[in-house]
């Protein structure tokens, strides 16, 4: 079975209902850098988001 990276953005903001979901990890990572930037006006590296954010579904 392949596995899929996923950032749920309420488990960052009670407020948003933001989900990413993607078996590519980098292009997960991309799309959830963009989301906090944009959205949240916050930056996360790479790392921070991969190790605090995003889980393997």
């Amino acid at each position: 079975m392949t596995k899929a990276h996923k950032l749920d953005c309420e488990s960052v903001s009670d407020e948003c209902r933001f989900i990413i979901q993607s078996e590519n990890e980098q292009e997960a990572i991309e799309l959830a850098k963009k989301h906090m930037k944009e959205v949240h006006e916050a930056d996360y590296t790479d790392e921070e988001l991969q190790n605090e954010h995003l889980q393997v579904v």
